[in-house]
């Protein structure tokens, strides 16, 4: 599936600033950027302003939009800030190759806990997938996830195989772009260790919450199992809004 034409800008955007090509660390304006990009002011706005939550750049009133000196230094894993929460965008794969493998795909009733989760009633039903995310073929991640079939009722193995997030914005018009989130550390069990390549003495990061449309309704509940060493996370917050 393309991606959206913000999120082009915004990938070349950060391929530059890596390889060092803003060295004053100020980026053109935006009709420059237009003009490079061979695309619109306001796909550059929303660019602009989706990198600027993520912290990645920050807007100087009658100077200019600089690069976050911090964003250069930071090493860790996550960054779930900005308006597209899903992994696919907030994960620093850090030139490696990602990939997602299917483990399971099945339509489920859910149990109280779950339908609580996720406001559902009795009779309702949801997805209930696994998938294994891998960078350059090696697994990281185990997630599980949990969908009510009426808020995507064509979703799909093969949609579930790329980014889920990225679908609902193309193709349902929503954005997952707000989340409650738990974060902790445990030992690793069974699944764990077959199928992150972990010894029994190894922990795994784990990270559990609720993903919510940008209308407020709860669209996704999701369990994150990390590989400890992948088990890196930055945030950015503005008290200003």
């Amino acid at each position: 599936m393309a991606d959206l034409i913000y999120q082009k800008i915004i990938n070349e955007l950060k391929k530059e600033i890596d390889a060092g090509k803003f060295p004053d660390m100020k980026l053109p304006d935006e009709r420059s950027l237009a003009e490079n990009y061979d695309v619109s002011r306001s796909s550059i706005k929303r660019a602009l302003s989706n990198m600027s939550e993520q912290g990645i750049i920050f807007k100087k009133r009658g100077s200019g939009t600089f690069i976050n000196p911090l964003y250069l230094k930071q090493d860790s894993y996550f960054n779930y800030s900005g308006r597209n929460l899903g992994i696919t965008d907030s994960f620093n794969t850090n030139g490696q190759k990602p990939g997602v493998k299917v483990l399971s795909f099945d339509v489920i009733r859910p149990d109280e806990e779950l339908r609580d989760n996720l406001f559902l009633k009795k009779g309702e039903f949801v997805y209930s997938f696994k998938r294994l995310r891998l960078l350059d073929d090696v697994p990281f991640m185990i997630e599980t996830g949990y969908i009510p079939i009426k808020l995507a009722p064509e979703l799909s193995e093969q949609i579930a195989s790329d980014s889920i997030f990225n679908y609902v914005e193309s193709e349902l018009g929503k954005e997952v772009n707000k989340t409650y989130l738990t974060i902790s550390a445990m030992p690793s069990d069974e699944e764990g260790q077959k199928l992150l390549n972990l010894k029994t003495n190894e922990p795994v990061g784990l990270m559990e919450g609720i993903f919510f449309l940008n209308d407020g309704t709860p669209f996704e509940f999701s369990t994150m199992k990390l590989h400890y060493k992948y088990f890196k996370y930055d945030s950015f917050v503005d008290l200003d809004k």
